[in-house]
């Protein structure tokens, strides 16, 4: 498969965002058509079906509603307004329609931990007719094993981190943490790309799959210039926020 496209350009996290652009927002994807970055997004299901383009399971953070995002529909989503913009929040279908093939996109689908697979499922369903560079990936490696099997032709990537410290993944065991952090699932989840968080860089597990495997590594999340200078020498490309690479 030819991933020349996936590491040609630096990838702008959740959008071009900053400066009155919210993130994961259509203005944000706009801003970085223009800059000719890649793009980065979040998805996640919704209640009538719809993949909508937000990162947190709850409105609270980016909107002046509370909440959780599941239970509402696309359309009622697509009523509230991101806060201090007057964007709302997207659908997949609109994100697919503004960027039109112009960038590559990358789309990280979002878990529940629960083994259900119909993320993956309607994201493959939507890309096929979508004619453009694009790749999907996720912290959750079954749901990468499900993007094999619902669209085998899709570039798609795994998306780990070294120890899993932060509070939101409290509720990881500690083998369940070494079997992600270790990417002992690679030859299960079988990516096309590994995006690799940078503050645990160097690490073995992704450097065996670049310099053994030949599987091309991204980093995330680079938000300076002394992050992106110290990562060039283990990694492809970044994806990176607040600089401009």
């Amino acid at each position: 498969m030819a991933l020349g496209w996936l590491t040609a350009r630096p990838v702008a996290h959740r959008g071009l965002h900053g400066n009155g652009i919210a993130e994961n927002s259509l203005s944000a994807a706009k801003a970085a058509i223009d800059a000719n970055y890649s793009i980065e997004v979040d998805l996640q299901l919704v209640k009538d079906g719809e993949v909508i383009v937000f990162h947190d399971k709850t409105l609270e953070r980016l909107t002046s509603e509370t909440g959780e995002v599941a239970t509402r529909t696309a359309a009622e989503l697509n009523r509230i307004k991101l806060k201090d913009t007057n964007d709302t929040i997207p659908t997949l279908d609109d994100l697919l329609q503004l960027v039109g093939g112009r960038v590559p996109l990358i789309l990280e689908l979002k878990s529940k931990w629960d083994g259900d697979m119909a993320l993956a499922e309607a994201v493959a369903s939507r890309l096929v007719a979508y004619h453009g560079p694009v790749a999907a990936m996720s912290f959750d490696p079954e749901l990468v094993v499900a993007l094999k099997q619902f669209a085998p032709g899709l570039p798609r990537g795994i998306v780990a981190e070294r120890w899993y410290l932060h509070p939101e993944w409290k509720f990881l065991s500690f083998w369940k943490k070494r079997y992600l952090g270790f990417l002992l699932h690679l030859m299960r989840s079988k990516p096309h790309f590994i995006a690799y968080a940078q503050f645990d860089m160097p690490a073995l597990a992704p450097l065996i799959g670049r310099h053994v495997l030949g599987i091309p590594l991204l980093s995330w999340t680079v938000r300076l210039e002394r992050e992106r200078e110290r990562v060039a020498k283990w990694v492809d490309q970044i994806i990176f926020e607040h600089i401009r690479p």
